[in-house]
């Protein structure tokens, strides 16, 4: 019996994308203002998950649970629903894409998210870098990662 599986996204869910993006933005990312939630919010409801190539993990009921976006060897984005925290998913997307890319991945991580950031480190990403400001220019410092090829 199938539990669950990672497959290429389709179109059709990328509203279930933005739910989840959504729902674990709300649950991990406490540290972001209202206005800047909002306008992140709008850019990924606008369609900015779509630059990345995209996986889905799907559960047996094939709902989606999870996403994950890659740009090259570099994980751009990875959310996995709330209600399937600490089941694996995480763990499950970075095992792919280091069968897809290798084991020189990279990630970067908004450092106030702790979770997260031990999330990558356990998973044996070491940190490789520092930046005041996340992608979009705001005041959100990202740890930037990669993972160390003894480990991974």
């Amino acid at each position: 019996m199938i539990l669950a599986y990672i497959t290429a996204f389709e179109e059709k869910d990328y509203d279930k994308l933005v739910r989840i993006w959504y729902e674990a933005v709300r649950r991990t990312h406490y540290f972001l203002k209202e206005e800047d939630f909002e306008f992140f919010h709008q850019f990924v409801k606008g369609g900015a998950l779509r630059t990345s190539e995209l996986w889905v993990e799907m559960n047996a009921g094939d709902e989606v649970i999870g996403f994950m976006g890659l740009e090259g060897s570099k994980i751009a984005t990875l959310f996995v629903d709330p209600d399937h925290f600490g089941k694996g998913v995480g763990r499950r997307f970075i095992r792919h894409a280091e069968i897809l890319k290798g084991s020189h991945l990279q990630v970067d991580v908004n450092e106030q998210n702790e979770g997260a950031l031990q999330f990558y480190l356990r998973c044996g990403f070491v940190p490789i870098g520092r930046s005041e400001r996340d992608d979009s220019g705001k005041l959100y410092p990202l740890v930037h990662l990669e993972m160390n090829p003894s480990c991974g």
